[in-house]
Order: structure tokens, then sequence, then C-alpha cells
């Protein structure tokens, strides 16, 4: 079968495929807070992630993570220097998959789907990631924006990684747990799915996204019904 005409499945990595429960406690414990202040640290990893796009000086987004991480403990007068920062982060190398994304991948690969993951994380850390959770060898392809030197949502992410696999966005399906990765892929030209994990939102101003489930194989389930 020529690979061109097989749909594509992007799946964003983390929280989307991995439980980043170990990273959440890790950074909750270092800011002396909850689940509120680590709202925040995703939130403002995200917003130095944009500015990087905007100023064109783009910074690996482990290192965001950690600075962040400082900023945000020197808010709340806590000591932390950049070594004690990315060692709060260490757990995010070893996080587990959600229980049930291996068997679901594996669904859809074997019913002809093309698999990619599609990370703002730095390669070394999104290929070390996969492999402890034990899912990499259901990728054909593991994309980082390291290698285009922008992060997500740009528009221009989604569509590069849709060249890397030799097609077109419109014949991409994106899956994520972010709002925010779920409108940009759809600015780009892919159709999108949303997984409505506990604690994720869609964003009300951008379009609906053309599938909306709680779990990885309630998508699966139809997107193989008819095959």
């Amino acid at each position: 079968m020529n690979t061109y005409n097989k749909k594509v499945l992007f799946f964003d990595v983390n929280e989307t495929l991995l439980d980043l429960t170990e990273v959440r406690n890790s950074v909750a414990q270092a800011l002396e807070g909850g689940d509120e202040v680590v709202s925040l640290w995703f939130e403002m990893m995200l917003h130095y992630s944009l500015v990087a796009n905007a100023t064109d000086e783009y910074q690996n987004f482990g290192d965001i993570g950690a600075a962040t991480l400082q900023m945000l403990a020197k808010q709340r007068d806590i000591a932390m220097n950049l070594s004690s920062a990315r060692e709060v982060l260490q757990p995010i190398r070893t996080t587990p998959p959600h229980s049930e994304v291996p068997k679901a991948l594996g669904k859809l690969r074997d019913h002809g789907y093309r698999l990619a993951a599609l990370t703002n994380s730095p390669r070394s850390g999104m290929e070390q990631q996969l492999n402890n959770a034990g899912i990499g060898t259901y990728f054909e392809q593991q994309f980082s924006v390291e290698d285009i030197g922008l992060y997500k949502p740009e528009r221009h992410v989604y569509r590069w990684a849709a060249r890397q696999m030799q097609t077109v966005p419109e014949e991409c399906l994106f899956i994520a747990a972010h709002g925010w990765d779920v409108a940009g892929a759809m600015s780009a030209g892919m159709k999108a799915a949303f997984l409505n994990r506990p604690g994720q939102q869609l964003y009300p101003l951008a379009p609906d996204p053309h599938y909306v489930e709680p779990n990885l194989p309630q998508l699966a389930a139809k997107l193989t019904a008819n095959q």
C-alpha cells in the first residue's frame, strides 16, 4: 500500500500519552503548594516557550521548565538554583503511560494507521520518555520541535511534521489532551481529537475538534469502527 494514502495520526506526548502524576507531585513538593501551583508552572512554561517563538530565540524546553520553576520558587520565597530545579523535574524522564494507552496504540497501528509523536520536549528527552514508558516502538516517527526551532502551537510546526511524514495536514489527525495544542493543529489544517483528561479544557474561542473522547480506547474504537 502507498503509505501516502494511509491516515497519519500525530500524538502529543506529555499528559496525552504519559501520566505526569509523579512530575506534578515533585513540582508541588518543591514549590510547597498543591495542584494550582503546578498548573501555574505548566502555564508559565508554555507562555515562555511562546516568548521564544516570538523573539526567535529557541531555548530547550527542559531549560524553560527549569527556569520557570525557579521563577515561581522566587515568587514564593523558596531558594532554588538551576541544578535543584532540574532535579525536581527528573521524574519527567520515567513517567509511565496512562494504563489504557499501549493497547489502544496497538489497535490503531494494527488497523493500518501510521503513528507519529510530536512533542515540545527535546529529542533526547522524548526518546527516553517513550522508551522508558514502553511505547516507543508503536511510532513510525518521533518528532521534537527541537528539529525546527519552534514550539507548538505555532502552525508551522504541524505543517512541518506532516511534510516529514510525506503527507499534507488535511490527511492527518492530531490527538492531544490540551486545548491549545488541538487549536494549533486545526489552524494548520489538520483534523483534531481532544482527549478530555481530568483538569483539561478546550479553548472556547477555537473551532470544535472533530472528536472529543475521555480516553484513547474510545477514540480508537471510533477510528477503527468501519475498518
